[in-house]
């Protein structure tokens, strides 16, 4: 069998480029074709010595290691030890994503008539071929990893919460605010934004109807039963978001919160419930915020 080595470098050169610029686009990275370029080049020239020196399997596997993590390194300068991780993780799940697709093309176009010996594929087949199931590899890993942080993030950023409030017990569902770090400013307890219809078994009506007047420091619509008794749980609290500087919250002291994050059960013996006069969605499929300083 002839091998011809500017064919090997080509492949491998065209082939790390792709994958390279791939694990760019499925982590988002800052692209630089200068340095994508001599990490492929690296590539390519120790392609070149696989097949020309030939080495121990044990010292054959630490290079290929070795191998990916500069070009990882050279391609995209990863500041993090997570960072440089996470891009060698995936530039394996691609390449072998390519390798499976691009067999997969070779294998159906030549009607099985190819074969893998000592690691090299044998079999008539055009470099278009070759192209044909990279690109269709390059469509599917980056559809699916797509699709696949689609799915996570939806379902991750919703659970279902239970609040003990005045000896009931609401259930309903909340979405994790990664950007919600809401506290109490005095007591520094994290508060959970709740719509205010959720909370209409569990706090009087005349309460809820007169938010603003509360806020205001107006009591003479409430009952002075009802004020004697939520004075003291009551709580102000400042907030800022787009496009509203300087909100202000009217909050109550929960008994306790629960949710679960994963397989893990969290409990919140201290919480404050801010009470939302809005909608927090618009298709209704969450009622409450949970601050990420929850977990």
């Amino acid at each position: 069998m002839t091998i011809y080595l500017d064919i090997i470098f080509g492949e491998n050169f065209i082939l790390n480029f792709i994958i390279l610029i791939a694990v760019s686009v499925i982590t988002k990275a800052k692209r630089n074709y200068i340095k994508i370029v001599i990490a492929s080049l690296i590539g390519s020239v120790y392609a070149i010595f696989y097949y020309l020196i030939r080495m121990n399997l044990i010292i054959e596997f630490f290079m290929k290691i070795f191998l990916s993590f500069v070009m990882i390194y050279v391609s995209f300068y990863p500041r993090t030890l997570k960072d440089f991780l996470r891009k060698v993780l995936i530039f394996y799940l691609t390449s072998f994503v390519f390798g499976g697709g691009a067999i997969a093309i070779i294998y159906m176009v030549n009607s099985g008539k190819v074969s893998i010996q000592n690691g090299i594929i044998i079999g008539s087949y055009s470099i278009k071929t070759i192209f044909i199931g990279i690109m269709i590899a390059f469509a599917i890993i980056v559809i699916s990893f797509k699709l696949i942080k689609s799915k996570i993030s939806k379902k991750d950023l919703l659970c279902e919460i239970q609040i003990k409030l005045n000896n009931e017990i609401i259930k309903t569902i909340a979405m994790i605010d990664t950007g919600n770090m809401l506290k109490e400013p005095i007591t520094n307890i994290p508060v959970i934004v709740v719509e205010k219809d959720i909370l209409d078994k569990a706090i009087p009506e005349t309460i809820l109807n007169n938010i603003e007047n509360i806020l205001g420091g107006d009591f003479t619509k409430i009952s002075n039963e009802i004020e004697n008794e939520y004075i003291s749980k009551l709580k102000v609290i400042p907030y800022m978001s787009l496009g509203k500087e300087n909100g202000m919250l009217l909050g109550i002291k929960a008994d306790e919160a629960s949710f679960t994050d994963g397989d893990e059960a969290i409990k919140l013996q201290k919480v404050i419930i801010g009470i939302y006069n809005k909608k927090l969605s618009k298709n209704g499929k969450y009622h409450a915020l949970v601050g990420i300083n929850f977990l």
